[in-house]
């Protein structure tokens, strides 16, 4: 692991300020966060969605975030997230993917949907990001985890929402000095 996170933190430190930016400039605007991924990802999608709305390491009033899922709606599995987009998004709101391989006709589809409603994406991927990062657009951010194991690839991503939560905490409410 010690050396998935270095990689990542040397060649993606830029792409997670472009993240803390983006996400910080759309909280001024009162927009909010989608996020989703499939399979272990939408838990780690579920887990970012409650630290932004419950507060990550201090507290603060409740960030709008809401992790996307598919069960349920009726649809196939790679239709769902998609017609969630189109229902909830609006232009401005940004849509984070978290996948370890970007191969998912799911994930894809609701990246699409987001261009149609003029949202920013930001894709956590590994593996090169495939066909999701060949469909993001010059001012979506990617965030690649440089890894080829899926675990390691959701270790990395755990540590850059984290990092994507303190950036964003730290720029709407000021820096913090000390930990409680």
């Amino acid at each position: 692991m010690v050396t998935a996170v270095s990689a990542m933190m040397s060649a993606e430190t830029a792409a997670i300020m472009g993240s803390i930016d983006s996400v910080a400039s759309m909280y001024m605007r009162t927009g909010k966060v989608m996020v989703c991924g499939e399979g272990s990802a939408a838990a780690l999608a579920q887990y970012f969605a409650s630290l932004f709305v419950g507060g990550f390491e201090r507290e603060r009033p409740e960030l709008a975030a809401i992790a996307l899922r598919h069960e349920g709606l009726g649809d196939p599995a790679y239709a769902g997230l998609a017609r969630q987009v189109r229902a909830l998004g609006q232009a401005g709101d940004v849509l984070l993917l978290l996948t370890a391989n970007g191969e998912e006709e799911g994930l894809l589809r609701a990246l699409h949907a987001a261009h149609e409603r003029d949202m920013t994406v930001i894709a956590l991927t590994g593996k090169g990001g495939g066909a999701v990062a060949k469909a993001l657009r010059e001012t979506d951010v990617h965030v690649g985890i440089p890894h080829d194991r899926a675990a390691r690839i959701r270790e990395v991503q755990q540590l850059a929402l984290h990092c994507l939560c303190d950036g964003v905490d730290a720029q709407l409410m000021g820096d913090q000095d000390t930990l409680s």
